[in-house]
């Protein structure tokens, strides 16, 4: 039941990337998205994978693309 909770979330959280315009809240949602696949890889009884995905695909990732957004011209601002 909780899997299908996760899932759902996921999901959302993707909808809610695709469909928003400033681009610091969907690196947001993208975290909230990636530390949700972590949770289903911890339920799956995969530890060592939910580590190496909440290492890199949560904390690594949301930290290059917000260094990459502040580097750059924000265009949704215009």
């Amino acid at each position: 039941m909780i899997e299908l909770a996760l899932l759902l979330v996921m999901l959302t959280l993707f909808v809610l990337i695709i469909r928003e315009k400033d681009l610091l809240k969907a690196v947001v949602y993208l975290a909230g998205a990636s530390l949700s696949i972590t949770m289903i890889f911890l339920i799956l009884s995969a530890p060592d994978i939910a580590i190496a995905h909440a290492s890199i695909g949560v904390i690594l990732v949301t930290l290059i693309f917000v260094v990459a957004i502040e580097k750059t011209r924000r265009f949704e601002n215009e």
